[in-house]
């Protein structure tokens, strides 16, 4: 039975490091981190729990800004995929508002249309009602 070969990737120190400054950050999300960089979130806890624990070592350098900007448009993927899934929740819940109130209108037309004598024969009549 033959195997399929895995691949991995092997990350650098520097990459490593700028990964949890950029996890470590208040505003930033640790998966924001891991969708922008591409990564497992637990192979960024272990990151995480190395740099702690001093097993990962190293200055954490300043200028990875291509890093910064991939989570910063993550961040904004996001944020925008809530926007859209609020506006079509709305856009469906102003439809079914504009179909009850045809539906009214239609009615009332109907009944507009019809004498009271032929509400006799109904129990109640929603316009007729007051």
């Amino acid at each position: 039975m033959k195997t399929k070969k895995e691949t991995h990737t092997t990350y650098t120190k520097n990459f490593k490091l700028a990964a949890v400054r950029l996890a470590e950050h208040p505003d930033i999300q640790t998966q924001y981190v891991t969708t922008a960089l591409e990564i497992h979130s637990f192979m960024l806890s272990r990151w995480k729990k190395e740099y702690r624990e001093g097993v990962l070592r190293g200055k954490i350098e300043k200028n990875n800004k291509e890093m910064e900007e991939k989570v910063a448009e993550q961040k904004q993927l996001r944020d925008m995929e809530k926007r859209i899934k609020k506006l079509e929740m709305e856009n469906d819940l102003l439809k079914k508002a504009y179909g009850l109130l045809q539906n009214a209108t239609r009615r009332l037309r109907l009944h507009k249309r019809t004498s009271k004598q032929e509400h006799t024969n109904y129990v109640y009549c929603f316009w007729c009602v007051s």
